[in-house]
């Protein structure tokens, strides 16, 4: 089976101007012959006309018209003169004896002078003598002077065509045949490169743009639309990037809840079993010394209050997650919060304080929530009161700008293990697990600390001082809140 040859577009293009083309120049060229040919014909016919109103004219002079043969020139050579009646009888013919010769009312150039008083007609063959004429008819006031000129080869170099104008035209045909090609094949490979695009845009590959296209309107068309194609592209990327992302995310927060969830069932089990416990023995009907009593009311106190720290903790750390539009932002000042602090710190008993030392060398302003900054620094400050084993506290402005403030807090204790530092602001996660829950921690403290200036658009990283303790930076935008 023979395959079908498949030309290129700009092949396709080619072929169809070129055809175009010499159609119009082959039409042109037979308009222009012909047109050339019927002029030089016409000024036959007007020079063969001219010697009929002569010779007219001397028949109206009575003047014989073998004298005028005889005495004037004729306009070409070897001419034949026939004086034909309006029916087309011959009355006299200066070559043929004109008694034997036929009617010639049928004669082109006869019809056309008795219609409209001259006529002409071109190569015809005479049926009188069989040679080849050039006729001119003239119709005078009685009979018609009728001339014919035999195609002697002067005659047909008369009425042949200037072949000057056919080279011309060849060579105009040429040249445009050259320029459509380079037009054609430029125009057809931007085609070309656009199907390609197009094919590859269908199956949703990427299209390479190294080679630009022509600077031209269809080039500038051309580039527009593969931009615009790598712009949507990019965007069903970054659109499926950011869904990705966001099912990462969702389902991180999903296993995140699962994990806060399973911990908090974890921390209620201790105080809610001690708390039944305690309730169960008092309730039991069992004879209890007073003291005896006043401890296991104590005990469950001090659980359900540590259940209320703890569920205030997860309800904060959970509202931080998913609504922190709902934290309200207002002007505020990071010096007055570090005050309160150093003030609820002064009047607790000696044993649970820590000496606070403030350095903070100018006034800082940011748009945040009190509850929140004031949480960092509180937590900070009972975090080191509870674990560190140090005496002194530190807090220092370190930098101050427009945009933000960073913050140190550091304690002189006996910070922390280097492998448990990464760990330190995961939720319910403790260094000491048995300590913590005695002195009544939820776990949930550094976490928050960390939510709190995230949601201040900063962040907040934890090293161990070369001199002992813990050392927190931290950072507050101004004004770039991250909700």
């Amino acid at each position: 089976m023979v395959s079908k040859i498949k030309l290129s577009y700009h092949r396709r293009l080619f072929l169809i101007l070129i055809a175009f083309t010499w159609t119009i120049i082959v039409c042109f060229i037979v308009f222009q012959y012909l047109r050339e040919k019927q002029f030089k014909s016409e000024f036959i016919n007007e020079r063969l006309q001219n010697y009929n109103i002569e010779l007219l004219e001397s028949l109206d002079a009575t003047q014989a018209i073998e004298l005028k043969i005889d005495t004037n020139k004729t306009p070409f050579e070897n001419i034949r003169i026939s004086v034909i009646s309006f029916s087309g009888k011959v009355l006299y013919d200066n070559l043929l004896p004109y008694e034997s010769l036929e009617n010639h009312e049928k004669r082109p150039e006869i019809i056309s002078a008795n219609r409209n008083g001259k006529g002409y007609h071109i190569a015809r063959q005479s049926e009188s003598d069989g040679k080849e004429y050039f006729y001119s008819a003239t119709k005078g006031k009685n009979i018609i002077i009728r001339t014919a000129v035999p195609y002697s080869n002067a005659l047909i170099e008369s009425l042949k065509a200037d072949l000057s104008f056919l080279w011309v035209m060849i060579v105009v045909g040429i040249v445009m045949s050259v320029i459509a090609y380079f037009i054609t094949h430029r125009l057809g490979k931007t085609i070309e490169r656009l199907n390609l695009f197009a094919e590859k845009a269908k199956k949703g590959e990427p299209f390479d743009n190294e080679k630009p296209f022509p600077k031209d309107e269809l080039g500038s068309i051309s580039n527009h639309i593969v931009q615009l194609y790598a712009q949507w592209q990019q965007t069903i990327k970054d659109r499926n990037r950011e869904y990705e992302t966001a099912i990462r995310e969702e389902q991180e927060k999903n296993r995140i809840k699962r994990q806060l969830t399973n911990n908090i069932n974890h921390e209620l089990k201790t105080p809610v079993a001690s708390i039944q416990i305690c309730l169960e023995t008092l309730l039991s009907g069992m004879k209890l010394s007073e003291e005896k009593q006043q401890e296991l009311i104590e005990r469950c106190y001090t659980n359900s209050d540590r259940l209320r720290r703890l569920l205030n903790d997860v309800s904060l750390i959970t509202r931080m997650e998913d609504g922190s539009q709902l934290f309200e932002l207002e002007e505020m000042s990071v010096n007055d919060i570090i005050n309160e602090v150093a003030d609820e710190m002064s009047i607790q008993p000696e044993n649970e304080r820590m000496n606070l030392s403030i350095d903070f060398t100018s006034q800082v302003n940011i748009n945040g929530n009190p509850s929140l900054i004031g949480f960092i620094f509180r937590n900070l400050t009972d975090n080191a009161i509870s674990y560190s084993g140090g005496k002194n506290i530190y807090i220092k402005l370190l930098e101050n700008t427009k945009e933000y403030c960073k913050i140190r807090f550091e304690d002189d204790g006996k910070g922390v293990d280097e492998s448990q530092l990464p760990h330190l602001f995961e939720r319910f996660y403790r260094v000491d697990k048995g300590r913590s829950r005695k002195l009544g921690g939820t776990g949930l403290g550094l976490a928050i600390v960390k939510h709190s200036v995230l949601f201040h658009g900063g962040a907040v990283s934890v090293v161990n001082r070369p001199e002992g303790g813990l050392r927190f930076d931290f950072t507050l935008k101004k004004n770039s809140i991250n909700r």
